[in-house]
């Protein structure tokens, strides 16, 4: 059987403008408007454009070139009418022609069933990718998905709550300033202000403050002000309901804690770039200027390039004229002491020439049966990429005729096996090398498995009082599918990433654990993340507590010579021979006791030589003979 390859859409410089392959129109359903596919988007204003009747509430949802995952979808939202918005389109990052729907399922249990909702878009239709519903949610969950073939794990839910009662009363908010003041009320060395905030209705949501006018960031803790100046401290809160307080403004000054200030302000650069292996910088260099003054604050920095005149620094200096450079720079506080003069020297050459080839993937798509079969016809989309000089032309051959520019996908419904062959050319004129592609297509027959398979968890060990697992906790875990059968099942212990099940998993380490696990069958579809829960309890064990703890290994009253050390759980080696067992001949026993010792000699907890004196010493012992 010819297997597809992983592959991308051609996109790189040169290559080409894309070409839409013929869409269907776009089936929009939303309850209580709904539509029928016999509908264009045009006849309906749930797919306008501008809607000046939608409701306040709305939820976007947008598509790109994944056929994983949606490229953002809303998690949360409130009972009641809202706006649903659906865009897949160049703006949200699909520029490869792919179509995505968004389809809410009114069948799986467990979910909300009162609200059907079935956009197609592709960012060639008529309405370039976005449309827009009017829905009226109720509390509880919606499951949606994308209902194109291969499109399975394309899915997600959405939690409904109960609307707030209103709430127009913005929140309230204080601050408080601490730190050690002179006479005239100015904090010395440094200002602490701490910021809290009141809503008695839907609750605080935010808290924001701005310094001097700068942009707004989030209050999290306590923040100091430890350089001299004036500061002016803006705060604002905002509640659940989205009510924002009236800005509150608290001045504070803050002086040097030395008195005056006679000590100049410290500066350094920074040179970054590309380099090669000499050390000179390719193409261009840039050099950032920092300053710092503890006293009375930096009033300007000033950098001077190659001998020329000092000029003010208010930005990183690229430097792209090939040669040596030396950028000289200085700063100066507030009370006018000037730093000493630093530098920075550095060599920018010219960009190297371009002489490696571009890279060219394929990825084929299409209805696949369960013998991974393009049912009816499968499509190509090739994408190149070159990160020298660009992409000048992409070029492929199908089934070993001549090679043919590539300007948009390739759409193959001819039965039988196909070779499709590509390779790509970038600006600089280097070629690379010739891929492929297999496929089969086949006749159309059983719509593929489009539900997923069903998995479960189990944890089983003894039990305390508690209900924690006694040292040991085993999972086990399974899925079961009765269409195209499972092909993975997959856990993630805490927050490790998920990785294949195989066996049992034994978890010793004390304390509360979470497992999740899901399963994906041969057709691509995954089951939702379930999660188990269990503890292991805190246990002191000894494996050997009533321990052979003689100096020396004696092995049936034949001393080894081996120091006889604890192994790291409680035995030591004189308790891994276990002569007392009832061992059918001698040869036996001294197989037994170069197997148990072997892993000792790969830890380092004895040497080889040291293996080889308790083998001598158990075959002298004939125990088993």
């Amino acid at each position: 059987m010819l297997r597809r390859k992983v592959s991308r859409l051609l996109a790189g410089a040169a290559v080409g403008a894309l070409v839409a392959l013929p869409l269907a129109p776009a089936v929009v359903t939303a309850a209580p408007a709904a539509l029928t596919a016999a509908q264009s988007p045009a006849q309906s204003p749930a797919l306008a454009a501008v809607d000046e009747t939608a409701a306040d509430q709305v939820l976007t949802f947008t598509g790109d070139n994944s056929v994983t995952d949606y490229a953002s979808a809303p998690e949360t939202a409130t009972a009641g009418p809202a706006t649903i918005v659906f865009e897949n389109s160049a703006a949200t990052g699909n520029n490869i022609g792919m179509s995505h729907t968004l389809t809410f399922d009114t069948s799986t249990p467990g979910y909300n069933h009162d609200v059907t909702l079935d956009i197609l878009a592709n960012p060639f239709d008529a309405n370039g990718g976005r449309y827009e519903a009017e829905v009226d949610l109720k509390p509880g969950t919606y499951r949606y998905f994308c209902a194109i073939p291969g499109h399975g794990t394309m899915a997600g839910e959405l939690v409904v709550t109960e609307a707030p009662a209103d709430d127009t009363t913005a929140p309230t908010v204080t601050a408080d300033v601490a730190g050690q003041q002179d006479a005239d009320g100015a904090y010395i060395g440094a200002a602490t202000v701490a910021l809290t905030a009141q809503d008695a209705e839907s609750g605080v949501a935010s808290v924001e403050y701005s310094v001097n006018g700068g942009a707004y960031q989030a209050y999290t803790e306590p923040f100091v002000l430890d350089q001299p100046g004036m500061y002016m401290v803006e705060t604002r809160a905002t509640d659940n309901a989205g009510n924002v307080s009236t800005p509150e403004m608290v001045h504070i000054e803050v002086v040097s804690a030395d008195g005056e200030d006679t000590t100049a302000p410290v500066v350094d650069a920074e040179v970054t770039g590309e380099l090669d292996s000499s050390g000179a910088y390719i193409a261009s260099a840039t050099v950032t200027v920092a300053a710092q003054d503890a006293g009375s604050g930096v009033a300007s920095v000033e950098y001077a390039l190659d001998g020329g005149a000092y000029a003010p620094y208010t930005e990183p200096v690229v430097v792209d004229t090939a040669g040596e450079h030396t950028v000289t720079y200085r700063a100066t506080d507030v009370a006018g002491n000037v730093s000493a003069e630093g530098s920075a020297t550095f060599t920018v050459v010219a960009q190297a020439e371009d002489t490696t080839a571009p890279t060219v993937t394929a990825e084929i798509t299409g209805s696949q049966d369960f013998d991974g079969y393009y049912r009816g016809s499968a499509t190509v989309q090739l994408l190149a990429e070159d990160t020298g000089s660009g992409v000048a032309s992409v070029e492929y051959a199908l089934d070993g005729e001549a090679f043919t520019p590539y300007t948009a996908p390739i759409t193959i419904d001819t039965l039988g096996e196909h070779t499709v062959t590509f390779r790509a050319t970038d600006n600089a004129g280097n070629v690379s090398e010739v891929g492929s592609a297999d496929l089969v297509v086949v006749e159309e027959g059983p719509a593929p498995d489009g539900t997923p398979p069903i998995a479960s968890a189990e944890v089983r060990g003894e039990q305390d009082a508690e209900g924690a697992y006694i040292g040991t906790a085993t999972i086990s875990i399974s899925a079961r599918d009765s269409g195209s059968g499972v092909a993975l099942i997959e856990y993630a212990l805490g927050d490790e990433a998920f990785r294949e099940f195989t066996a049992q998993i034994e978890v010793t380490e004390p304390g509360a654990h979470a497992l999740r696990y899901r399963a994906t069958d041969n057709a691509g579809n995954v089951t939702r993340t379930g999660t188990l829960r269990f503890s292991v309890a805190w246990t002191e064990t000894d494996a050997c507590p009533a321990s052979d703890e003689r100096p020396t290994v004696i092995i049936g009253g034949v001393d080894s010579k081996v120091a006889n050390v604890d192994t790291g759980n409680g035995c030591t080696i004189a308790d891994l021979v276990d002569e007392t067992w009832p061992w059918v001949d001698n040869g036996t026993f001294v197989a037994h006791v170069t197997e148990v010792t072997t892993p000792l000699v790969e830890d380092g907890t004895i040497t080889k030589k040291e293996q080889s004196q308790m083998a001598r010493a158990a075959k002298r012992s004939g125990i088993g003979g």
